[in-house]
């Protein structure tokens, strides 16, 4: 499978639009490599850049960012909010699919070498790529900022992991660049009706791990207080994982607290939100919402979305769309700007969009390529978009149940039903399209070369493989849509009688599918020469067709008494 690295460089420049996109413009030269997202910032004076790609190319991409902005940036004329030291200040490579954090460490390495070597700008390796201790956090390798430069280059203990240790006139104009390996790191940003910085740090304390430091008598200009090292006594933060720091963003007349949530599976953003909340209240403060710089993993928006839903005692079980809605509205992602999912969200973006899914037609497109000349989509499809209406109908029934009313004390008894449903749901509309694929693999093994024995050996082999998929597939329609119809069941004895016949439609709906796809089982079987697979598929398959029509005449008979 195809390895991937994330890779996030932020350069220096947040205002210069034309220097921005020459930055950004030679990404788009290395093939294979694919831009993400493009996020300046006025104040901060520097743009959060995203691509991911197979590690060769991506890192090759991340060199021509790095040379690029050193040749349109010049730090020497540099001014911003953000803590900053370079033209491209930070070059974090991320691990997103099939790549080891070892490997991504090795990755970033090859890249520092070759910025030192080629470029000449000097650079630290932090985080996972650090090469000792005190260099693993990012604030250490940037203390003293571009100001303080010249004399960090100077200092033994911080000779630079790559390129010279000297300010010459060069680095006087690139600066100095870090490069890691890290975890999924989450920029976020907690809007605040203040304009005051000093507040905004206050509350960043209260939150950060890293706390603030100990004074005597817990006065703000109380003498700090040190241990027996002579080191500052550090009153810890509220949460585990993260990073802030207050500031006042003149491009929005507010002040914010800046976070980096550098696990979200130990702090996420609605509990960072939330703390924050809690926080600026006990400071006479109010958050009005919130900012995403770059882009967020879909189950940081899909767990808020749950998150608040709970909160609110309301059922689980919709769409991600609907619950992604929750969470830009809880938390207020769209109160400085409109906040688009389909930009922001990281596996929207790497959707293969060039792929035609039928799942992805209206209710009129899929009908009409039903019914044309092409033989796909046919039954096994449609058996499975059976299976789709049936569940979501009963789906619908424990959403409605959970918020009916009077029954408050039973939301997440049918919140759960929900979830099922949703889960169902989702597994037959990926069959939708893979019934659709599957015959399509059995039409390209029939067209593979055929000149000679070998050809024919293949050949015959793929046709053989491609038809046992073929075979598997409807019959995993069976399953789900029976499987399925526990929620129609459930929904049919104890959930909202006002809509008992919608779980009665849905049953038959899925006893459909679970008897259109055994048909797509049955006659697939009769091309394969493994018999014995043949044998007990169709055993299988018969004995969920049996119970199945037993559980629709049983839900069935449900209904029938209470109409």
């Amino acid at each position: 499978m195809k390895q991937l690295i994330e890779c996030v460089p932020n350069i220096s420049e947040g205002r210069d639009e034309a220097k921005i996109k020459q930055v950004t413009d030679v990404i788009e030269t290395v093939e294979g490599v694919m831009l993400l997202d493009v996020d300046p910032g006025k104040a901060t004076n520097r743009t959060v850049i995203t691509f991911v790609g197979e590690p060769e190319q991506t890192i090759k991409a991340a060199f021509l960012v790095i040379k690029k902005a050193n040749e349109v940036i010049d730090m020497s004329k540099h001014s911003g909010e953000h803590p900053r030291f370079g033209a491209t200040d930070v070059c974090p490579l991320i691990p997103i699919a099939n790549i080891s954090m070892e490997e991504t460490t090795t990755y970033a390495h090859k890249l520092g070498e070759r910025v030192g070597k080629e470029l000449g700008i000097p650079g630290y390796f932090y985080e996972n790529a650090a090469k000792e201790d005190k260099r693993k956090n990012l604030a250490n390798c940037r203390s003293g900022e571009y100001e303080g430069l010249s004399q960090k280059l100077g200092n033994p203990e911080w000779k630079p992991d790559f390129g010279p240790a000297k300010f010459t006139n060069a680095v006087k104009g690139s600066g100095c660049t870090a490069i890691s390996a890290r975890d999924f790191l989450v920029a976020y940003n907690v809007n605040l009706n203040t304009t005051s910085t000093r507040r905004a740090n206050a509350i960043a304390f209260d939150i950060r791990e890293g706390g603030r430091v100990k004074r005597e008598g817990g006065a703000v200009t109380g003498k700090i207080v040190k241990d027996e090292n002579g080191e500052p006594v550090k009153i810890p933060g509220k949460l585990k994982a993260v990073k802030g720091i207050g500031w006042y963003i003149d491009e929005y007349g507010i002040a914010q607290i800046s976070y980096n949530l550098t696990n979200i599976s130990i702090t996420s953003m609605h509990v960072a939100f939330d703390e924050t909340c809690k926080s600026a209240i006990e400071r006479g403060l109010r958050v009005t919402g919130s900012e995403l710089i770059g882009l967020v993993p879909l189950k940081a928006m899909l767990d808020a979305g749950d998150y608040f839903l709970q909160k609110q005692e309301r059922s689980l079980g919709i769409s991600d769309e609907e619950k992604i809605k929750i969470a830009v509205k809880s938390l207020g992602l769209d109160d400085l700007k409109p906040f688009n999912p389909k930009e922001r969200i990281i596996e929207y973006l790497l959707e293969d969009r060039s792929s035609n899914k039928l799942i992805d037609m209206d209710l009129v497109a899929f009908a009409d390529e039903t019914a044309s000349e092409s033989p796909a989509p046919g039954g096994g499809s449609i058996a499975a978009y059976c299976g789709v209406m049936g569940v979501s109908l009963g789906t619908m029934v424990a959403n409605l149940s959970s918020h009916k009313r009077g029954w408050d004390d039973r939301w997440d008894e049918f919140s759960e039903w929900a979830v099922k449903g949703q889960a169902y749901k989702n597994e037959l509309l990926r069959l939708v399209d893979e019934d659709t694929n599957a015959f399509n693999k059995i039409m390209d093994a029939f067209g593979l070369p055929k000149a000679t024995d070998e050809e024919k050996a293949e050949r015959k082999q793929a046709i053989q493989d491609a038809t046992k998929y073929a075979i598997q597939i409807p019959f995993r329609v069976m399953e789900t849509a029976y499987n399925s119809m526990e929620v129609m069941k459930a929904m049919a004895e104890f959930g909202n009688p006002n809509s008992v016949t919608d779980a009665g439609v849905g049953a038959l709906c899925a006893r459909t599918a679970v008897l259109g796809a055994f048909m797509n089982v049955k006659i697939n079987a009769g091309d394969l020469e493994d018999k014995d697979f043949v044998s007990d598929i169709l055993a299988k398959g018969n004995d969920i067709q049996e119970k199945t029509m037993a559980l629709e005449t049983e839900i069935r008979a449900v209904i029938e008494s209470k109409i």
